[in-house]
Order: structure tokens, then sequence, then C-alpha cells
């Protein structure tokens, strides 16, 4: 199997259209990846190595472009972005393969998406990796709003903002439909209460880049929740983290000890 460019699948979720992948142990254990913002299955966990590490180690990988990226359907309302409803699609996509309860790893928007598919269905969650967000999955990440108004400026040129002017040029980076984006980065943002993180009893892993100054801590988030751990990644940003070596090999150990805490 070519693990460059995965082979790519669709199902419906309600009305929406998503594609998804699948590599890996058919047999293993299944860990479900959820890919971050103005990113795809491809760009956040094939081309940084996640994908042949984690088929290295046995593991069946089950990948979804999240609606409004890479090839699913892109609606351009954004109230079809909140992360509960982005959560039921990965939800209905590990029902539909009958491949629960799975592990979970999350980066950046997507540990919000993961966060909000643990609350809804702990029962389809073996253990949850929050990458690239901390504790601003509670706090909030900040402004955000330049940045929808990056992804709609006529031009990067046009764009003073700092954090507005990286999203864009990835944006631009991975041809990325800007309207949608920009209806997705405007209702993709609901927090997580306090409360809600120490209702999540599964294993919890929380990794962020020591560099990074989006994420918020990862040892605070991971302090809220009843059974979790923080990592420091070392020296990354908010975008050189996801590929990690660290990271990776951090996400290795936490799920094996995790299957062995289990039995399965």
């Amino acid at each position: 199997m070519n693990l460059d460019r995965l082979q790519v699948s669709r199902f419906t979720s309600k009305d929406v259209e998503i594609a998804w992948y699948e590599a890996g142990n058919p047999d293993g254990v299944p860990v479900l990846l959820i890919h971050g913002f103005a990113s795809t299955a491809h760009v956040n966990w094939v081309f940084p190595g996640w994908a042949k590490t984690l088929d290295q180690a046995g593991y069946r990988i089950i990948a979804l472009d999240n609606r409004g990226h890479g090839q699913s359907d892109k609606p351009h309302d954004p109230e079809a972005y909140h992360p509960e409803i982005m959560a039921a699609d990965a939800i209905r996509l590990l029902e539909s393969l009958d491949a629960g309860p799975a592990h979970i790893i999350g980066y950046s928007m997507g540990a919000r998406i993961s966060a909000f598919f643990g609350l809804a269905r702990p029962d389809l969650v073996r253990s949850l990796v929050f990458g690239g967000l901390g504790l601003g999955m509670v706090d909030g990440v900040g402004d955000w709003d330049p940045i929808a108004d990056a992804l709609l400026a006529s031009s990067i040129d046009d764009v003073s903002d700092e954090r507005g002017r990286m999203f864009r040029a990835f944006a631009d980076q991975t041809g990325s439909d800007r309207l949608a984006l920009a209806a997705c980065i405007r209702t993709s943002r609901t927090l997580i209460s306090r409360a809600q993180l120490a209702a999540m009893e599964m294993p919890a892993l929380v990794a962020v880049g020591t560099r990074d100054d989006i994420a918020g801590s990862a040892e605070g988030l991971a302090a809220l929740m009843p059974d979790a751990r923080g990592l420091d990644i070392p020296n990354r940003d908010h975008m050189l983290a996801v590929g990690d070596k660290v990271f990776k090999a951090a996400a290795l150990e936490f799920f094996t000890q995790t299957d062995q805490e289990s039995g399965s």
C-alpha cells in the first residue's frame, strides 16, 4: 500500500459527503485521525509520517477530511461547522465501519472535535490524544476573526495580521476553499467547560509544542481530566509540532500502555 497517497472512500453524514481513508493492519487496533483547521488527512497525517509510523506499529489507520476540507463537501454556511456537528461526522464514520472503540488523535481544531467526540460517544473511545491544543480548549485561543478576514481577502498582500497571513498562506498552499474555511473558523471554536473535561474518564494525552503560541498549556489541560498527562514537544511551534518524532513516540507508548491496562 502506498502510504504517500491513500485511496479515498466516501460516505454521507446527514447531507454532507465526507471523504475518508484507511490503511495499516485491517485486524489491528483502530486509530482515528482528525486533522486541524485548513489542513487535510494527507497534509496532517500522511506527509508528516504518522500513517507510516502507525502502519509499522500494526494499527488500523482511519482518517477523514473534515467537512470544508480536502475532498469532503465544503458548505459555506457557518452553521455547518459547530464542533458537535463535525464530531458527529467522525462518529458516523466509525459506526459505519463498526470500528470502535478506537484511539483518537486530533490536532488543533481536530483536538477540539475529538473532545466533542469523547463527550458524545465515550463508548467509541479507547483513548484521546489532543495535539496542538492545550488549555486553549477551555480558555480560548484569542481572536480568530482576523483569520476569517485574511481568508476572505482578495490577496495575501492585503493581509497585515501575522496569524492571518500564516493561515492564509497555508490555505493557499493546500488549495483550500477559502469561503468554506472562513465559515468554519467562525463557528468551530466552541469551548469545552472544566466540568465537561472532569467527566471525561478515558485516558488522554495532551501534546503541545514549547514554541506554540496558540494552544495553551498541555499540563494545564491534562490537570483538568481524571486520567490525562501532558507532553511538551521540544522546540516546536504550532505548525511543526504535528510531525515531531517525540510526539509520535509518546503517542505510541501511550497507546501501548492504554491497551495493556485495558487488556485489549
